[in-house]
């Protein structure tokens, strides 16, 4: 009955059979076969369906809330079964940089989950110092960040995104009003970086290479202290974005550009060519699976890549 509370679920909340079939690896007419063994099983109507809609029935929505309570801790109980079962821990450890807002991270995690509940994931979030140390000193092993150093084969890396730098600014600035801005406009404004005390330099001197900024610095312990920061005039934050973001009545995002182009960065997931660890390889086919899922993957690219001087070739 777990299986079918689950179809169920994802019938209600995406309000679609086909939507919850593909979803659930399944045929729509199977979903639809599932629910009704449920309801028999139940012995009540869960929805009223009409043609390709349905509502739910005030049983439907009671058993809906109820179940997802019940699926959740099914879940843990079963991740924890399997643990003991195991015996040793089972563990695998992802980095990401503190600024990073790419959804393949948030897409990927759970869907790792649910094929692995035995492991236990442990996250990390850091600069990209951080992130490189924690690869070379094994407390992770698997990293999301930015291209920063020279090509090495000693990292197997996986593309994920590009994100698109804006400055992030008050809507009362004057900057707020241009369609798009240079770091040359930018230079007598503050650029608030995310970075702990002891990254902060190292934060900087990458930021001078890559936008070519010679403004100064200001630096926060996290994206809510940067984001209260702009809203306080302190600074601009470069933030990035996969596509143009969404209006915000307090904040305006002026796209950076740099002869004539919007500035860019690439994401990639990283991990040691020579790891041992046995839940990396699944981590990257899920991830490959939900990035590419006609099979275009790109677990092909070769190395760690470099930063600085190629960002700028690329513009």
């Amino acid at each position: 009955m777990i299986k079918q509370m689950k179809y169920f679920q994802a019938v209600v909340r995406l309000q679609s059979f086909t939507k919850a079939a593909d979803e659930c690896f399944i045929s729509q007419s199977a979903i639809s076969q599932q629910l009704q063994a449920l309801e028999k099983d139940l012995g009540v109507k869960l929805m009223h369906r009409e043609r390709r809609k349905f509502t739910l029935t005030a049983a439907g929505e009671y058993f809906y809330r109820k179940s997802l309570v019940i699926v959740s801790d099914f879940e843990r109980l079963r991740a924890e079964t399997l643990r003991l079962a195991e015996g040793a821990k089972k563990e695998l450890s992802i980095g990401f940089l503190r600024h990073y807002r790419g959804k393949e991270l948030k897409a990927v995690l759970p869907a790792f989950q649910a094929q692995h509940p035995e492991v236990e994931l442990t996250l990390f979030g850091g600069t990209h110092e951080e992130l490189y140390e924690g690869l070379r000193n094994g407390r992770i092993d698997v990293a999301i960040s930015d291209l920063r150093r020279a090509p090495s084969d000693e990292y197997v890396n996986f593309y994920l995104t590009r994100g698109y730098l804006y400055a992030e600014v008050p809507a009362g600035s004057p900057l707020a009003s241009l369609p798009s801005i240079t770091m040359e406009d930018l230079k007598n404004t503050p650029a608030i970086l995310i970075a702990s005390p002891e990254n902060s330099a190292e934060e900087e001197l990458f930021f001078r290479e890559y936008l070519g900024t010679k403004n100064e610095f200001l630096t926060a312990e996290n994206l809510d202290t940067a984001h209260i920061m702009v809203a306080a005039g302190k600074g601009y934050f470069p933030i990035e974005f996969n596509i143009p973001p969404a209006p915000k009545e307090e904040i305006r995002y002026i796209p950076i550009m740099r002869r004539g182009q919007q500035i860019f960065r690439e994401y990639y997931a990283f991990w040691r060519a020579d790891t041992l660890k046995e839940y990396i390889e699944s981590f990257a086919a899920i991830l490959d699976h939900l990035l590419f899922p006609r099979g275009a993957g790109r677990l092909r690219i070769p190395a760690y890549g470099s930063c600085g001087r190629e960002y700028e070739s690329r513009q």
